[in-house]
């Protein structure tokens, strides 16, 4: 019989980002009691997406910061909380499971954890990332942007990269599960991209390694090269950016199932054809990831854009430079906030959630 503190850090984890939707089968559970002790679970619970010293936990829970720090850094190493070092202080905070702590698990995920994964999205982890638009955003690959026209920097990948101080590079945790259960795509792996103190964590638990600029943009060419949608965190100053294929992607592969992709995800462009000039080779059809194309009666290409999400993969390898990305204009067009915290409370608003949980009075005391 399953802890009931495994059952209130499901609903807690439902709070944040997407959630963390209940299943018939309880495979949600599977995944909690895989990753988390009863202890962790407990402390988790006195967690929120704020982050805090050990001494503020000790404090709201009755513990010892001794013993609370110890935990922290043994979640910390197993990717289930985020840490955050400013100057002497060190700091915890909860994450999320997607974006989150999901995404910690890439040089862990076994066979196992990749196969109960695999059964939640198909029951219900991918129903509920294709009904809340704004976590990831789509835009276009460098080569397909037409500078004639002005292109704010958080739309361009490497004025993105320019901005940022420190980046790590890492592998697709998508691609890596998709991988593990006989999936995979083939397509390149480490092309993830974190910034900041984001980026800090990665390197600091062994999940990435430092990179510069130059190689960032170099990576990202290979991107390009290899047919991979650039999807920055929705925000206008990212801390992560991913390059996504609609077969292993979770957002991706979630919204590639909608009518309407366009509508679930935020993008600020669509392709557009010229039938005089199209020789419909399908070159654009194998590079769209949300079969938005389709070749007309007429032997010429054509755009539906309803599925069209703005990536210019079509654009960048028309033999006959029919294809052409095209910039939405007035209403159509949708600003991504200005911080990743703002899209979570977005999020949150949106699902009808509170961010930041109450102290878990389940225990007073946490343990190892």
């Amino acid at each position: 019989m399953t802890s009931k503190v495994y059952n209130d850090l499901r609903e807690q984890l439902d709070q944040y980002s997407v959630g963390f939707p209940s299943t018939p089968s309880g495979t949600e559970m599977k995944i909690l009691e895989k990753l988390f002790t009863e202890d962790e679970a407990r402390l988790f619970l006195n967690l929120s997406l704020s982050a805090l010293k050990p001494q503020d936990l000790a404090e709201r829970t009755g513990g010892d910061v001794t013993e609370i720090t110890r935990l922290l850094d043994r979640m910390t190493d197993k990717g289930l909380v985020f840490r955050l070092r400013k100057g002497d202080s060190t700091l915890y905070s909860a994450a999320p499971f997607v974006v989150g702590f999901y995404e910690y698990q890439v040089k862990d995920m076994d066979q196992e954890f990749a196969a109960l994964f695999e059964q939640y999205f198909q029951e219900a982890m991918g129903k509920r990332l294709s009904e809340h638009t704004g976590l990831m955003r789509s835009i276009p690959v460098n080569q397909a942007i037409e500078y004639s026209w002005p292109v704010v920097p958080y739309e361009d990948a490497k004025q993105i990269f320019k901005t940022k101080d420190r980046i790590a590079v890492a592998r697709c945790i998508c691609r890596v599960q998709q991988g593990l259960v006989d999936k995979g795509c083939g397509k390149p792996e480490e092309v993830c991209f974190m910034f900041g103190s984001h980026a800090d964590y990665y390197v600091d638990r062994g999940m990435g390694r430092w990179i510069s600029t130059d190689e960032a943009v170099s990576i990202l060419d290979m991107c390009e090269e290899a047919g991979l949608v650039p999807q920055p965190y929705n925000s206008q100053n990212p801390g992560g950016f991913c390059n996504c294929c609609g077969d292993c992607c979770a957002i991706l592969r979630s919204i590639k199932l909608h009518p309407r992709p366009v509508e679930k995800i935020v993008s600020n462009y669509y392709a557009e054809v010229d039938a005089e000039l199209c020789s419909a080779c399908e070159t654009c059809m194998d590079r769209c990831q949300m079969d938005a194309i389709s070749i007309a009666e007429g032997d010429a290409a054509v755009v539906n854009p309803d599925r069209c999400i703005g990536c210019g993969l079509c654009v960048t390898t028309c033999p006959s430079e029919a294809m052409s990305l095209k910039r939405k204009v007035g209403d159509r067009r949708r600003e991504p906030p200005e911080k990743n915290s703002q899209t979570l409370s977005e999020l949150a608003k949106a699902r009808g959630t509170s961010l930041i949980p109450l102290a878990y009075a389940g225990s007073s005391k946490t343990g190892s």
